[in-house]
């Protein structure tokens, strides 16, 4: 089977993806810095279902598929376990639906609340870099896969540098008692997203992660909106300013819906370690956007703490060992190419 090059590269199409993914946080927070972050919420993931619904009009399959790994986790498929038992379509759909609970509602009303406290350049540390290290830790702990050397060393470099990070982001030089409480929302962000991560790949098995992903969406959507309910009539809607409207357009329409779109098709060409691998560039691109765009920086205590953190959780993800690439089937099977949705 030859490989896909140029615009169709599976690499190509995972670095685009890590591209709208890193510069979400700083985007998100240049909106949170205009409308309460309820709203903010709100607009980016209503946004954000209404363009999943209409590409599951244009690409969604027919009939459900099984999959073996979260909608929107890009951690989990690395991390967490193949399902074991398919669900049926309608059944899928209301799991997928609850998991948006988790995963849409509870996980980015913390971020959210978060980035009216903290710098995004924090967020784009803790939750892509934390989340994997608290997957790999709670599947150690419950002994769903083995404790080699390079994984609990790993581990332990991260939560010491998890733990430099936050003791950094208390310094009152860098936003003091202020900066940590939202950095201890990124925290809960990230306790979200990998009980996400575990949960998704029983949850929503038998299911096309493009639907299970709009599903997911538009449950978290609806419960967003009564959160944000109280704060909507505090909003000066016609006075908000055009560049506001075109970043929301971009949060619901790149990170949101397109992101995820190429992401499912780059797993399926190149396997979910490499994939898991590229998130790894998340925190890299959200911290030039934030330096960049927003004047954010770290302190020196929390730059070492968020270097070991990266370190440890590149080592816990992959043992040591760099993922081999799946092989190239030598035969078709109909119906079952991974890389279509």
């Amino acid at each position: 089977m030859s490989e896909d090059k140029g615009w169709k590269s599976p690499y190509l199409l995972l670095t685009v993806t890590m591209l709208l993914w890193g510069s979400a946080f700083s985007s998100s927070k240049s909106v949170v810095a205009q409308l309460p972050h309820t709203v903010a919420a709100l607009l980016r993931f209503g946004g954000g279902a209404v363009a999943l619904l209409a590409a599951v009009v244009v690409f969604g399959k027919p009939a459900a598929t099984p999959s073996a790994t979260a909608p929107t986790a890009a951690t989990s498929a690395a991390t967490a376990p193949a399902a074991t038992a398919p669900a049926s379509g309608r059944g899928g759909g209301r799991r997928a639906a609850l998991a948006g609970v988790l995963g849409v509602f509870a996980y980015n009303g913390f971020f959210f609340w978060g980035l009216s406290l903290a710098p995004s350049l924090d967020a784009g540390i803790v939750i892509p870099v934390l989340s994997p290290v608290l997957t790999s830790a709670f599947l150690l702990v419950t002994g769903r896969e083995r404790a080699s050397g390079g994984r609990l060393a790993g581990l332990a470099l991260g939560l010491a540098g998890a733990v430099v990070f936050f003791f950094g982001a208390g310094g009152s030089a860098h936003g003091g008692t202020t900066r940590l409480t939202g950095d201890l929302l990124y925290l809960l962000s990230a306790v979200c997203w990998a009980a996400y991560t575990l949960i998704g790949p029983r949850v929503l098995a038998g299911i096309d992660p493009l639907r299970a992903t709009t599903y997911a969406t538009c449950a978290g959507a609806v419960l967003l909106g009564a959160l944000a309910a109280p704060d909507l009539g505090e909003v000066h809607w016609d006075g908000l300013p055009a560049g506001l409207w075109l970043n929301v357009v971009f949060l619901a329409i790149g990170p949101a819906a397109v992101a995820n779109l190429l992401y499912y098709r780059g797993v399926g060409a190149v396997g979910p370690a490499s994939a898991s691998l590229m998130m790894f560039m998340v925190p890299v691109v959200n911290t030039v956007c934030a330096m960049v765009f927003l004047d954010e920086s770290f302190g020196g205590l929390q730059a070492l703490g968020a270097l070991v953190l990266l370190s440890g959780a590149v080592l816990a993800v992959t043992r040591g060992r760099v993922p081999a690439r799946p092989r190239a089937r030598t035969t078709p099977t109909a119906g079952k190419k991974p890389s279509e949705l």
